[in-house]
């Protein structure tokens, strides 16, 4: 099999991200990214990150970055945190409701300043569409599909 049919079906595709102040976050199917900047050459004994099964928590340096409930239910034991290249932590959350099969998030945090602009939310829910055609149907290739759905009317 070609090297790329193997990759994950968003290296293929790309991400729909939601930028921030600190960085972004997109999801997938299964999980939950978040990408922090960070100073660069920051090491990993000047971070710490507390992920619990409804709310999170993540330091730099001593500030807080992150701090808050999550809008849906992790599994905190399966999410895992890396530093890439010294200026990028990457967080991984995994998702504890992906039995769902339209569950989406629509913000990372019940607090405010988490939610998705409505443009990059409506490319959210397209994205996790496709991503579920993919899982049901592996031997397609559903990457630079178009859905003819109908979704809510897309935000001007």
């Amino acid at each position: 099999m070609p090297y790329d049919q193997l990759s994950h079906f968003d290296e293929k595709s790309g991400t729909v991200r939601s930028a921030t102040p600190w960085g972004s976050w997109w999801q997938t199917v299964h999980e939950v990214h978040i990408e922090v900047n960070l100073p660069a050459n920051t090491r990993s004994k000047n971070i710490q990150v507390n992920i619990q099964p409804k709310s999170i928590e993540v330091k730099v340096l001593g500030e807080v970055v992150i701090k808050g409930n999550l809008l849906k239910a992790v599994h905190g034991d399966d999410s895992l945190w890396t530093i890439e290249d010294g200026s990028i932590l990457d967080i991984v959350l995994s998702k504890s409701d992906t039995f769902k099969q339209d569950e989406i998030w629509e913000s990372l945090l019940e607090e405010e300043g988490y939610k998705p602009d409505p443009l990059t939310l409506h490319e959210m829910r397209k994205k996790l569409d496709l991503e579920r055609f993919q899982l049901e149907n592996p031997g397609f290739d559903f990457s630079q599909a178009k859905l003819q759905k109908c979704y809510d009317s897309p935000p001007v």
